[in-house]
C-alpha cells in the first residue's frame, strides 16, 4: 500500500482527530467512570469498559468529522 505523496508536516485526518480524542478526553474526563472527585466531569461517565470504549469511539467519530469539516472548508 502506498502512501500518498504529502507535503512534509502534513497529516491524515484520522490521526489530527485521534489526537484531538485524546486531548478531549484526558482533559475532561470523557467517558470515565464516575469517582468522588470534586470539578469538572467529563460528559457521561461509564460504568463498565465497554461503555467506555463505546464513549470514546463516539468522541472519536465526533472529532473525526469536525476535523474532516474543517480541511474541507479551507
Amino acid at each position: 500500500m502506498e502512501m500518498p505523496d504529502l507535503p512534509l508536516g502534513s497529516r491524515r485526518n484520522e490521526d489530527i482527530a485521534l489526537d484531538l480524542m485524546k486531548f478531549v478526553a484526558m482533559t475532561t474526563g470523557y467517558g470515565k467512570t464516575t469517582g468522588g472527585s470534586v470539578g469538572f466531569q467529563g460528559t457521561g461517565a461509564a460504568a463498565k469498559p465497554e461503555d467506555y470504549a463505546s464513549h470514546l469511539l463516539e468522541l472519536y467519530g465526533r472529532c473525526l468529522q469536525s476535523v474532516s469539516g474543517a480541511k474541507s472548508a479551507k
